[in-house]
């Protein structure tokens, strides 16, 4: 393959593993540079299909991006691939094909405030739009990032958020089961959805985690008078192909690798209240 042929859709593309860190006892941030062409760039929210060679391939949402054609993804160890993935080391080489999916859209919130909330691993996926924000202060509103997590441990980036709240970010941190030494908040993240300080009217949220912990987030955010439009949340479901062709990802009249995984809690509480859709 030339650096300037387009990858054929269903083709990983050769990435070399440039950087290797730990974030939690089973989960990794992997830096990767094209080793020759490149996939096109990634928006925040969307995800790459990660390719182990000889092993198969597992869907994982872009956690940073650029400098570049340079990506960051963090993935948690909880199945022979992924395992496979979180395996490798700087040197090494994996296999990419994407960027797929609809994104956040942080662009679209320019002007208006933020509520950015994560449960779990579900930061990895906002912190794209967290970045971003930070880097076009200016072009937005207040800034909250809301994360909860079931103990100190699991806490992603740990290392970042003091800058992101130098950087003009109010961060918040609540955890399910606190440890020796924990000061900090304790209890369900909707706990903080209350003392959030934003403009219902000209506020934009960003809700990813556990889709019992999106459902009730959302509907505590609605309940301080967002709209519904207004709230983006990421579905997930079984995706293999990436590209809405074989049908394993469907949710009702959704195809979520291809019509989401972000869409308008509008759309998606129907769906997510259906017991086994």
């Amino acid at each position: 393959m030339t650096a300037d042929a387009a990858p054929a859709p269903m083709a990983p593309v050769p990435y070399r593993v440039t950087g290797w860190r730990a974030e939690t006892a089973d989960t990794v941030t992997l830096t990767l540079e094209p080793v020759g062409a490149s996939i096109a760039e990634p928006v925040p929210g969307q995800f790459t299909m990660m390719y182990a060679f000889g092993i198969g391939e597992v869907p994982i949402s872009v956690s940073r991006i650029g400098p570049g054609p340079v990506l960051e993804q963090t993935v948690r160890a909880v199945g022979a691939v992924t395992r496979a993935v979180c395996g490798t080391k700087p040197g090494q080489v994996i296999g990419l094909r994407g960027p797929f999916g609809a994104g956040w859209g942080p662009e679209t919130a320019r002007g208006r405030d933020l509520v950015i909330a994560a449960g779990g691993i579900g930061l990895a996926p906002l912190r794209p739009v967290v970045l971003r924000a930070l880097s076009e202060r200016d072009a937005f509103g207040r800034v909250t990032v809301l994360i909860g997590i079931r103990t100190p441990a699991d806490l992603l980036f740990a290392g970042e958020l003091d800058a992101w709240r130098s950087r003009g970010a109010r961060v918040e941190v609540t955890v399910d089961r606190p440890a020796p030494g924990w000061t900090g908040h304790v209890g369900l993240i909707t706990t903080l959805v209350g003392s959030v300080d934003v403009d219902p009217a000209r506020a934009t949220a960003f809700v990813c985690g556990p889709e019992v912990m999106m459902r009730v987030t959302a509907e505590a955010l609605i309940g301080l008078g967002m709209g519904a439009a207004d709230v983006r949340v990421s579905l997930e479901r079984n995706m293999r192909c990436g590209l809405g062709w074989c049908g394993h990802c469907q949710l009702g009249p959704l195809l979520i690798c291809r019509d989401g995984p972000v869409v308008p809690y509008g759309h998606a509480v129907p769906l997510m209240t259906v017991r086994e859709l």
